[in-house]
């Protein structure tokens, strides 16, 4: 199948084209004759999977086909400012022929912005891309007029509900017109999807693709090591990686100061990233490593989902995400346009629970690599009493605490 058989008007098949997009992949394929047809769309698929022009693509078919009118058409919700970033910027290019506005709208600038917000708002940009506190903030305000909206999307719904943003989410939707298409995207399937979906769909088709499996080009493998050898370990598989472009992925904000400082003692030329930056100094780090001027970012989950670049060869779980769902976000980083792509995990004796939970999700046994010579014995690939304590703790805070739904 080709994106000319979808038969989309000229203006969108030309952008299309001048972009270099040909054969759909399986969620544009499966999704994008819903969205055309009139259905909402419950979607699951992954980062990496080409699921926003699954949905930009026939947004922009449907609003070009109907008569030209004034105000908001179609709203366009991310969990972060880096999606949202990339969305519209995604939009601009399959927009270009097409004569459609579009806005950007997220907080953490230095409030510059907020005019240049409010006058889209106000005027009725085609598209609104928006975090949702950003956008509460505006819709709060009571100058922004949502009666001509007729396309909702939620992207990455799973990540807006570990975030906390569905108080948001509802104030938003119950500010919405009642009649309107809505599209719901997620990378991953539970219950509480599956609630929220029933809140904001009506009648949805429903489109799963290969939920939760890294691209079959990334070559995957791991460590065993103990956390005081981890930075030593680190520095000697950076060797020789001059000319890689390579995210090291970390938890905490703390372990990425001190990655980056121990990198840059070393003459690696490593930025790092999170969310105790500024925007503005966020997007130039952004900027200058999808342009090559520093080939190393250390990094937490904040650019785990929030990133588009395709020619990134390696990626480095310094330590193991919490949740096997974020290993899959972190390594589907690489091998991406049809490359190929390394990723490399270092296990200490509290991560090999959470390791062996990835696994499982995968459906694969991750090759683990002998230490280099020079290193001393890492931990046993083994659950034992220490590291099952990783599963009872979370057991007994849920005990006590019950989870926001």
């Amino acid at each position: 199948m080709t994106f000319d058989d979808f038969d989309l008007l000229p203006e969108l098949a030309d952008a299309l084209y001048e972009m270099g997009f040909d054969e759909p992949t399986p969620v544009q394929e499966q999704g994008i004759p819903y969205i055309l047809e009139g259905h909402d769309l419950m979607a699951f698929a992954q980062t990496g999977t080409g699921k926003t022009a699954a949905f930009i693509v026939p947004i922009i078919n449907q609003i070009l086909s109907q008569p030209k009118a004034s105000g908001v058409k179609a709203m366009i919700i991310a969990p972060t400012r880096e999606l949202a970033q990339q969305i519209e910027q995604q939009l601009q290019g399959f927009a270009y022929y097409a004569n459609l506005s579009s806005i950007a709208i997220y907080g953490g600038g230095d409030g510059s912005g907020w005019d240049y917000e409010k006058k889209a708002l106000t005027m009725g940009a085609d598209f609104i891309v928006a975090t949702p506190g950003r956008l509460i903030s505006h819709l709060n305000l009571g100058y922004v007029d949502l009666t001509s909206l007729k396309y909702f999307v939620l992207d990455e719904a799973d990540k807006m509900l570990d975030m906390g943003f569905l108080p948001d989410i509802t104030s938003i939707i119950n500010m919405l017109p009642k009649k309107r298409q809505n599209m719901m995207f997620s990378a991953t399937m539970n219950p509480k999807i599956k609630t929220m979906a029933m809140k904001i769909l009506s009648n949805p088709k429903e489109v799963s693709i290969a939920i939760a499996k890294p691209a079959e080009k990334i070559v995957q493998a791991a460590y065993l090591v103990h956390d005081n050898q981890k930075i030593k370990l680190l520095e000697t598989l950076l060797e020789n990686k001059a000319d890689s472009k390579l995210i090291i992925f970390s938890s905490r904000k703390v372990t990425v100061n001190e990655i980056v400082k121990r990198l840059q003692a070393k003459k690696i030329p490593a930025k790092g990233i999170h969310s105790g930056f500024e925007q503005n100094e966020r997007e130039q780090i952004l900027l200058d490593f999808r342009n090559g001027k520093h080939k190393v970012l250390v990094a937490t989950d904040i650019v785990s989902r929030g990133i588009d670049v395709d020619d990134i060869n390696l990626i480095i779980n310094f330590d193991i995400p919490a949740e096997a769902e974020d290993y899959v976000h972190r390594v589907g980083r690489t091998a991406r346009a049809e490359r190929e792509g390394l990723a490399l995990s270092l296990i200490n004796q509290d991560d090999v629970f959470r390791f062996k939970k990835i696994e499982k999700l995968i459906e694969k046994d991750i090759f683990k690599i002998p230490l280099p010579e020079g290193f001393e014995p890492g931990p046993e690939y083994i659950l034992s009493k220490s590291n099952l304590g990783e599963k009872r703790r979370k057991f007994t805070k849920y005990k006590k605490k019950p989870r926001r739904d």
